[in-house]
């Protein structure tokens, strides 16, 4: 008998060890991400069905087309935000150098490969394999990681000019570059913005940044004027009057449509700007389709939404594990929260025609599914890791 209990001792201890796992627990920013995330992708849904069908008809598809693609997007993102979600950030320290490899490979690879697997599509290259990876828009990841976690390593040094604050604009400069070429300045210029905020956020001597960035202003202007495109649009916003009316024709449209919404805007699925008045209403200027339809409080509730966002993205920085993920959690919440804050800017007349889309919001499988990552991560930073022993353990999305 107490042979017996004896040999039960050991098995009691190893049932015991196997029950005893570990999960992430949601902080109640992290939560609160969450469920502002779910809010914007089914009001998204909901307005890019309303903005897309009448283009879909004229285009001979079925009316469900665009809303049908942006769902398969949404499926996708679901399964990369599980997947940050649950994935220690701690681990993206070390994979930022591979990251920013693979954003400058694909970049350059959009460039030289032919149109039938880069393909040029509304005069720029900015896609692999038909419309199905857009490599700038991985590039914002690869910035936010690569910039946070060269932050971190080079600590007083960042203090320095050449050895501190010169190897971030060199490489930058780079992405800048491959991206402009494609061509694409809106994202080119998001680039700079981010790694603005992360170097003043690091501690960088402003000093050495006005600097640097004096010294590349002839640069960029002279890089401007070989993109015509960008210039005319530039100088349009700067004098209206004197630009040429299809230039000034996408701004139009859309402030009439925002101008017809009214308080509270025409009603849904009432939006006349869609039928072909306004050039991509389901991307580039779907908040235009909700200045028209909700009005001026949908608008406003947009605004709101992701400034709830920026708070909750901030208060997760603020209480982050290292200094590396308080950067990235900065960088991840400022890419979002800007990018939207630029395209409603850009369709109420207050910025120029950027390009830029509206996160969780406009058509485009690749945005929604990096911007459902991105959360993701973090989502990971705003939670803790506990010992649960027994079958309660849950995944990270779980907010019991």
């Amino acid at each position: 008998m107490v042979m017996s209990t004896a040999a039960a001792v050991p098995q009691e201890r190893a049932l015991g060890a196997a029950q005893v796992r570990e999960r992430w627990r949601m902080g109640s920013e992290a939560r609160g991400l969450v469920l502002v995330m779910s809010v914007l992708l089914a009001f998204g849904l909901a307005v890019l069905y309303s903005a897309s069908a009448i283009v879909a008809m004229q285009e001979n598809r079925d009316s469900w087309f665009y809303i049908a693609r942006q769902a398969t997007g949404v499926l996708a993102g679901i399964v990369a935000f599980a997947i940050a979600a649950k994935l220690p950030a701690e681990k993206w320290q070390h994979w930022a150098w591979p990251i920013m490899w693979i954003t400058i490979g694909t970049l350059l690879l959009c460039l030289v490969l032919p149109a039938s697997i880069a393909p040029r599509i509304n005069g720029s290259k900015r896609f692999l394999f038909g419309s199905s990876f857009q490599p700038s828009e991985f590039g914002k990841l690869g910035v936010v990681l690569w910039t946070s976690m060269l932050i971190v390593k080079k600590g007083e040094q960042l203090r320095r000019l050449t050895k501190g604050v010169l190897p971030f604009f060199v490489v930058i400069g780079l992405l800048d570059i491959l991206v402009a070429l494609e061509p694409d300045l809106s994202v080119a210029m998001l680039y700079t913005l981010i790694l603005a905020v992360l170097l003043f956020v690091g501690g960088v001597r402003v000093a050495h940044f006005v600097t640097l960035f004096a010294l590349a202003i002839p640069i960029l202007w002279k890089e401007i004027e070989k993109v015509q495109y960008a210039l005319l649009r530039l100088t349009s916003f700067l004098d209206p009057g004197s630009a040429p009316s299809q230039i000034n024709y996408q701004l139009k449209q859309s402030l009439i449509a925002v101008g017809t919404g009214g308080l509270f805007g025409v009603g849904f699925g009432q939006g006349r700007q869609q039928y072909g008045f306004l050039p991509f209403p389901y991307s580039d200027f779907i908040a235009s389709n909700i200045g028209e339809e909700w009005g001026f409080l949908g608008l406003t509730a947009v605004t709101v939404a992701f400034a709830a966002y920026a708070l909750l993205g901030f208060r997760i920085a603020r209480k982050a594990r290292s200094p590396f993920l308080q950067l990235v959690a900065v960088g991840l919440t400022f890419v979002t929260v800007l990018t939207a804050y630029l395209h409603v800017g850009v369709v109420i007349g207050l910025l120029p025609t950027t390009g830029l889309t509206l996160p969780f919001v406009s058509y485009g499988r690749s945005n929604i599914v990096l911007t459902m990552f991105l959360t993701g991560i973090l989502v990971n930073i705003g939670s803790t890791r506990e010992r649960v022993i027994g079958s309660g353990a849950t995944d990270p999305t779980s907010v019991l």
